[in-house]
């Protein structure tokens, strides 16, 4: 739902801009109930956080600046993370400030508060939604699932190829799909592996013969494994002094579906220069009832089923 997109999507639309130019626009928007964005500049020693908008001094105070702070549930790291980035919020009641100035009160917990209840609690596993990422652990990926609502996509769930960091994915800002898993203790579960393909859809780009590029993942006693796509990686036999990072040219020696294995032999290594390439997705659904990535005859299955 577009008026529930992560933080950011509306900071610089003309419409943001156009209402929050003005004390009269900002009353507007105020008896509106309009949702609005700014910069939080400053997390102040009490929590509070100081927006910047173009006419005025905001303030959103500590307990209206996320969804659970009040009751604890949120911790206020999630206030202190927010120096310098885009807030969204409505405009509670404009005061005067010490000095005679005005100063707009702001709520960004309202607002959290409609997206949680009228869009996140109401999705069904399968739901494919868009998200933004926020930052990174070696667990996973926090993303911004709307409004400002944190969720977690495991590193195990990100892809089937496996990666050590999630920032050999993806990067902070990035947006995009997760497809919802669930609920856990009043939080909402995301994974990403099930948009990136299965066996097969991966397999057909490549064929036998062929010497393409992919990244050496990791490096075992018995191969070395380097992916071609997120979800499809091949083994290769070690050779010299490899490490997990680089970039390696392959000859496809064989796509075996019934094991599920691509036979990779090395050509040449080299260092990438080239940022991370744009995600390919598979499907356009706006929800998946099932995806089963392993192909016909394969005996080991993997699958996730969200009915």
């Amino acid at each position: 739902m577009t008026e529930y997109l992560p933080e950011g999507s509306r900071l610089h639309t003309a419409e943001n801009l156009a209402a929050i130019r003005s004390t009269e626009a900002i009353l507007c928007a105020m008896r509106k109930g309009t949702v609005l964005e700014a910069r939080a500049i400053v997390c102040d020693s009490s929590h509070n956080l100081i927006v910047d908008l173009p006419c005025m001094q905001g303030i959103i105070p500590r307990e209206e600046g996320a969804r659970g702070i009040k009751d604890g549930t949120t911790r206020d790291i999630a206030l202190i993370a927010r120096a310098g980035k885009p807030v969204c919020f409505r405009v509670m009641r404009i005061e005067q400030d010490e000095n005679g100035s005005p100063r707009a009160i702001l709520s960004r917990r309202s607002v959290q508060e409609e997206c949680w209840n009228n869009y996140l609690s109401k999705l069904r596993p399968g739901d494919v939604i868009p998200v933004r990422i926020t930052h990174m652990e070696r667990f996973g990926c926090f993303v911004d699932a709307g409004c400002g609502i944190p969720s977690l996509i495991p590193i195990d769930a990100i892809s089937v190829s496996r990666i050590s960091h999630p920032s050999d994915r993806f990067r902070t800002g990035q947006h995009i799909r997760a497809v919802v898993t669930g609920f856990d203790m009043g939080k909402l579960c995301l994974s990403h592996k099930e948009l990136l393909g299965t066996w097969l859809e991966n397999a057909s780009i490549f064929s036998t013969g062929e010497t393409v590029a992919g990244m050496i993942r990791s490096v075992e006693d018995y191969g070395v494994f380097i992916e071609l796509t997120p979800n499809l990686a091949g083994l290769a036999e070690p050779q010299g002094q490899l490490q997990a990072g680089k970039c390696a040219s392959v000859y496809i020696k064989a796509l075996i579906p019934e094991k599920m294995k691509v036979k990779l032999v090395i050509v040449d290594v080299f260092d990438p220069d080239e940022p991370l390439p744009p995600i390919k997705y598979f499907t356009e659904e706006e929800h998946i009832n099932s995806w089963r990535y392993t192909p016909p005859g394969a005996s080991k299955l993997i699958e996730s089923v969200f009915e």
